[in-house]
């Protein structure tokens, strides 16, 4: 009994751990530098979480069945080639069109994992390789930036609404679908059930290689988004705009509470994932640290977050 109760405890504080650090950490930047606390800080954070969160909602589909992507910045970094390239000749139409890629890539990933049965970090780290260097080559290893016709087509990513900028209000809307999808759906279902016990799913009558390969649609699809987003943003595309998202975004799924062995986790720990390292990342450079050093802490936290999370019962070997 006393074993179950403090189980049970355990559980409890690995699911409002997050949340805690996210308010310790908010209180103590903002006891140091109150201008952190200001509206408009606290928008720009919202607006920077927004592209990171949404990155990180698709691979969550995939931690959540005890897989992972690493392609995710290749294909955003595509996306936002792919809508440099286009926009002029297309104007809306490139939007689509990078979504369209970003959704053929998930599914060669998804294949390539399922059907030729290799390691899910082999099949995106090899397909991440062809992202990039597509990416380099349609765009001849340059950035491109979008001229002046070309940026009255972002409206819809960098305007504001009532002064709320529509990057967040984006971001709100990724929340909404992905929480039905993963919440509300036989998919968001099976895939919890999958990353619980593969085995005993595939015996309870769960396609379980049709769940993957749509995991890996979706993770491509909304890097795709965030891609499209970055461009806006940035007013340009390049084969390398988002080089160094990868691990925050890994970061944000696992430092949000959803076990990088799968079958426990949920859209709104991500997003509380997401703001907790987009706080970090905004407070370290309040507190003056090296932006070369971020990555340092980034690196730790994940560790410490999958040292909490994990659920060693799955893995009696680690390899």
């Amino acid at each position: 009994m006393a074993a179950f109760i403090g189980t049970v405890g355990l559980d409890r504080l690995r699911q409002w751990l997050p949340l805690a650090t996210l308010v310790i950490l908010v209180a103590l930047i903002g006891a140091l530098q109150p201008v952190f606390l200001q509206p408009a800080t606290l928008l720009q954070l919202a607006s920077d979480t927004a592209v990171l969160f949404i990155l990180a909602t698709g691979v969550t589909f995939v931690i959540m069945l005890g897989g992972i992507d690493l392609s995710i910045q290749s294909m955003a970094s595509l996306a936002s080639v792919v809508v440099a390239l286009s926009i002029s000749r297309l104007g809306y139409g490139a939007f689509p069109l990078a979504l369209a890629v970003g959704a053929v890539a998930g599914l060669l990933s998804g294949l390539a994992h399922t059907r030729l049965r290799i390691p899910s970090f082999i099949a995106t780290l090899a397909m991440g390789g062809v992202l990039f260097s597509t990416a380099l080559v349609i765009s001849g290893e340059r950035s491109i930036t979008l001229d002046t016709e070309a940026r009255g087509y972002l409206t819809w990513i960098t305007g504001a609404i009532l002064g709320i900028p529509n990057v967040v209000l984006i971001g709100l809307v990724v929340l909404a679908v992905a929480h039905v999808l993963q919440a509300h759906t036989r998919f968001g279902r099976y895939s919890a059930a999958i990353g619980a016990g593969e085995p005993a799913a595939y015996a309870s009558g769960v396609k379980v290689n049709r769940q993957k390969v749509f995991a890996y649609v979706l993770s491509a699809g909304f890097a795709a988004l965030a891609g499209i987003i970055l461009a806006g943003r940035l007013a340009s595309g390049s084969p390398t705009l988002a080089a160094e998202m990868l691990l925050p975004s890994i970061a944000a799924v696992v430092v949000g509470g959803t076990a990088i062995t799968g079958g426990v986790g949920s859209i709104w720990r991500t997003l509380v994932g997401a703001l907790i390292i987009s706080v970090v990342r905004i407070g370290m450079t309040f507190l003056g640290v090296n932006i070369f050093a971020q990555n340092i802490v980034f690196g730790a936290v994940l560790i410490a977050a999958v040292a909490i999370t994990i659920d060693r019962s799955k893995i009696p070997i680690v390899k």
